[in-house]
């Protein structure tokens, strides 16, 4: 088993483990939730196999129909595609990477050009010129939109992203709720967590999307590690999709934690939950519940932030991609 499989493996029995049959959230909201934000974050990486309904069925000790309307669904979204003959796999939709091989097909191209331009009778010098003439504007600014869900973390996600862009690019945060709003106009590319790409495409049908990876950012991972042993600690999330993948997180990062519940906005004895907390985890959104919190009880925000690594090796390539593409159909 290599290591991307031995991580799908991990990430797939985390969400196994967070499926909390007594909550009030029903188990194939928890499980689609689940799968989406391990997508999301990359655990379940592209193009990876996914069990099979029967086979995800008993991993999680779930009905197969209860699995394959959870399949379904993410099919519907776009997250995972079925492979006629071969099963079930995270969507393939991510950005293409350029490999060995392209690279040497470019050196290739250049060759060529040079020969072409020996044939012409313009040597390197002058062969060079006419290339920085053709690009004497500068390569083509984009205008980005990052969506997301929480003003302020849509906006620490945008600020995570702008320094690995190229001067000119813009990139402009806001929630599904304010674009829903707003409308902007002139946007080059959409920018969104894997969970969010239905909404955007849908709200701009004629952009090209972009996934961002999400992972747990450092404070959060280094508050979760530091939690006492014995403490009794409640996760706290907004929306019901989320419970599965956070529980999977806590767990992850804080498994010396035995006593851990998962409460959801609305839920009934959600509050009386809290109340008895020694720690409460959070999720973006509901920062509300610290004003009535004691003085005994510590908390803490469960945030993401974007995976710098997937920032230079799938964002902006991708970027890149778009803008020639857009380029090639506008050159002006």
């Amino acid at each position: 088993m290599n290591d991307t499989q031995a991580q799908m493996e991990q990430a797939l029995d985390r969400i196994a483990k967070a499926i909390d049959r007594s909550s009030s959230v029903s188990v194939s909201i928890q499980l689609r939730g689940g799968v989406e934000f391990g997508i999301a974050s990359g655990e379940l990486p592209a193009n990876a196999r996914l069990p099979s309904v029967r086979e995800m069925a008993k991993r999680c000790g779930l009905s197969p129909v209860t699995v394959s309307g959870v399949y379904a669904a993410l099919q519907e979204a776009g997250h995972i595609e079925a492979r006629v003959g071969s099963g079930t796999f995270v969507s393939g939709k991510g950005p293409a990477r350029v490999d060995g091989a392209q690279l040497r097909q470019l050196d290739r191209k250049i060759a060529e050009l040079v020969r072409l331009g020996r044939e012409c009778g313009v040597g390197p010098a002058e062969l060079a010129m006419r290339l920085t003439m053709t690009q004497s504007n500068g390569p083509r600014p984009m205008r980005m939109l990052l969506a997301g869900n929480f003003h302020d973390a849509t906006e620490a996600y945008a600020e995570a992203v702008r320094p690995n862009l190229p001067e000119g690019d813009e990139i402009i945060a806001m929630t599904v709720a304010e674009i829903e709003a707003a409308r902007p106009a002139n946007i080059d590319l959409i920018v969104a967590p894997r969970t969010l790409r239905a909404q955007a495409q849908a709200l701009f049908p004629n952009t090209p999307v972009i996934d961002l990876t999400l992972i747990p950012n450092e404070a959060t991972r280094v508050a979760l590690a530091s939690i006492p042993t014995e403490a009794r600690v409640v996760g706290y999330t907004y929306f019901p999709t989320f419970l599965a993948i956070m529980k999977a997180g806590i767990m992850r990062f804080a498994p010396h934690v035995s006593d851990l519940a998962m409460v959801v906005r609305g839920e009934d004895g959600g509050e009386a939950q809290i109340n008895a907390a020694d720690v409460l985890i959070y999720a973006t959104g509901a920062d509300y519940l610290l004003e009535g919190l004691s003085d005994s009880q510590t908390a803490f925000e469960y945030r993401h932030t974007p995976d710098n690594l997937s920032i230079r090796r799938d964002l902006l390539p991708a970027i890149e991609a778009a803008r020639a593409a857009l380029h090639e159909k506008d050159p002006a």
